[in-house]
C-alpha cells in the first residue's frame, strides 16, 4: 500500500486497547483475509500482511510505546530510539505465536476436540467419531419410559497395545519428516505458515512395529451391548445422547458420543398427538340414542365411561390425565375418545321390523338435526 494506515485503525481498536483486545481483533482479520482462504486474492493477502504487521508492533510493549510517540517514523529509526530493531519482514512474531497456532489450525483443518493446540513434539489428541443408531420402542414404553438394551459396532481402544498402536515391547519413534515437531513449515512472503505433518498427522511420532491386533491404529472394531434409559414421554424422531459412547479417541483423546434415534411402533388402538392419546370407540345406534356406560381401553387399563343420551357420531370425549407422561415428569396428557356410531350391516327379520317402525316414527321430529337440514333445503330450492 502506498501510504501506511494507523495501526490502531488497521485493527479497528482504540489506542487504549489491551493485549487481549489486540489479539482478538487480529485473529478476526487474519481468519478473514488469510491467503489460504482467499487463494489468488492480492487484496486479501495485502490486508493480512498489514494486520499481521500492525499486531506485531502493538503486541510488543517497547515497539508500541515508540509507535505511540512518533508513529511510522519509528520504523525508519527516527525518534531517537533506533527504530524497531530492523523489523523489515521475516521476523519472529513473538507474542503472536499462539494466535498463529489457533488461526492456522482452524484454516488448515487442525481442529481437535479436547486436544488443545498440541505444540512442538507434543502428541495431538484426537476425539473419536460420533455414532448414530436407531431404537424401536412400543407405544406404552414411550409413554411411561423403559430401559432397553441395544447392540452397536464401534471402535474401542485396543487391549493388546493399550491404544498406543505399537507392538508389545516397542514404542513410537520420532517422525523423520518433521523430526518430532509434529508440524512442517513453509515460507509465504514475509511470514511462515505451520501445518500438521502429513506423515505423522501432527503427533511427531511414528509406529515402526505396529501392534498385530489393531495394525498400528490403536483401536479395533467391536460389537458391544449398551443399556439405554428411554425417558417417559419421548416421541417419534427424538434423539437420546449417550456421552462418551461413540468411537474411542486416539492419542488419549476423548471418545465420541452416541445418538439413539427413537421410532415408535404402531399401537392397535391408540394414536398420539403431542402428549394426548387418541382413540376411536364404536357404539351402536341404540347406545348412542339411549345413552349407556361402556368400558374403554387406556394406557393404564380399562376404565368405565358414560355415554350420554343422544350422542352423535364423531363426538369427542376427554379422559383427563389418561394420556402420555410429559417429558420431565411434569403431569400427563389426556385421552381423547372419538365416538363412532356403527351401522349394522346384516339385519335379522326382527331387527328389520324394528328399524322400519323406527323409520316411520322418525317422520315426526325425533331427529331435529335431520329435520332442520331438509327444511332449509326446501326453502333454498323453492
Amino acid at each position: 500500500m502506498s501510504q501506511k494506515r494507523d495501526y490502531y485503525e488497521v485493527l479497528g481498536i482504540p489506542k487504549s486497547a489491551s493485549k487481549e483486545e489486540i489479539k482478538k481483533a487480529y485473529r478476526k482479520l487474519a481468519m478473514q483475509h488469510h491467503p489460504d482462504k482467499n487463494p489468488g486474492n492480492a487484496e486479501s493477502e495485502a490486508k493480512f500482511k498489514e494486520a499481521s504487521h500492525a499486531a506485531d508492533i502493538l503486541m510488543d510493549d517497547q515497539k508500541r510505546a515508540m509507535y505511540d510517540r512518533v508513529g511510522h517514523a519509528a520504523e525508519q529509526g527516527g525518534g531517537g530510539g533506533g527504530g524497531f530493531g530492523g523489523f523489515q519482514g521475516g521476523q519472529d512474531f513473538g507474542d503472536l505465536g499462539d494466535i498463529f497456532g489457533d488461526i492456522f489450525g482452524d484454516i488448515l483443518g487442525g481442529q481437535r476436540r479436547g486436544g488443545g493446540r498440541g505444540g512442538r513434539g507434543r502428541s495431538r489428541a484426537m476425539a473419536g467419531d460420533d455414532l448414530q443408531t436407531e431404537m424401536f420402542v412400543a407405544f406404552d414404553e414411550a409413554a411411561f419410559g423403559v430401559e432397553k438394551e441395544i447392540q452397536i459396532n464401534r471402535s474401542c481402544q485396543c487391549e493388546t497395545c493399550s491404544g498406543t498402536g505399537a507392538k508389545k515391547g516397542s514404542g513410537p519413534v520420532t517422525c523423520e519428516t518433521c523430526q518430532g515437531h509434529g508440524e512442517i513449515r513453509r515460507q509465504q512472503g514475509f511470514f511462515t505458515i505451520a501445518q500438521p505433518c502429513p506423515r505423522c498427522h501432527g503427533s511427531g511420532q511414528m509406529i515402526k512395529d505396529p501392534c498385530e491386533s489393531c495394525g498400528g491404529r490403536g483401536r479395533v472394531k467391536k460389537k458391544e451391548k449398551l443399556s439405554v434409559k428411554v425417558p417417559a414421554g419421548i416421541d417419534e424422531g427424538q434423539r437420546l445422547k449417550l456421552s462418551g459412547q461413540g468411537d474411542a479417541g486416539s492419542n488419549g483423546g476423548p471418545a465420541g458420543d452416541l445418538y439413539v434415534m427413537i421410532h415408535l411402533k404402531e399401537h392397535e388402538f391408540f394414536k398420539r398427538e403431542d402428549y394426548d392419546v387418541l382413540c376411536e370407540v364404536p357404539i351402536s345406534f341404540s347406545q348412542a340414542a339411549l345413552g349407556c356406560e361402556i368400558e374403554v381401553p387406556t394406557l393404564g387399563g380399562r376404565v368405565s365411561m358414560k355415554i350420554p343420551e343422544g350422542t352423535q357420531a364423531g363426538q369427542k370425549m376427554k379422559l383427563r390425565n389418561k394420556g402420555i407422561t410429559k417429558l420431565g415428569g411434569y403431569g400427563f396428557g389426556d385421552q381423547i375418545i372419538t365416538i363412532h356410531v356403527e351401522t349394522p350391516t346384516k339385519l335379522s327379520k326382527d331387527q328389520r321390523e324394528i328399524f322400519q317402525r323406527l323409520s316411520e316414527m322418525e317422520q315426526n321430529s325425533s331427529n331435529p338435526m335431520t329435520k332442520g337440514f331438509f327444511d332449509r333445503v326446501k326453502e333454498l330450492f323453492q
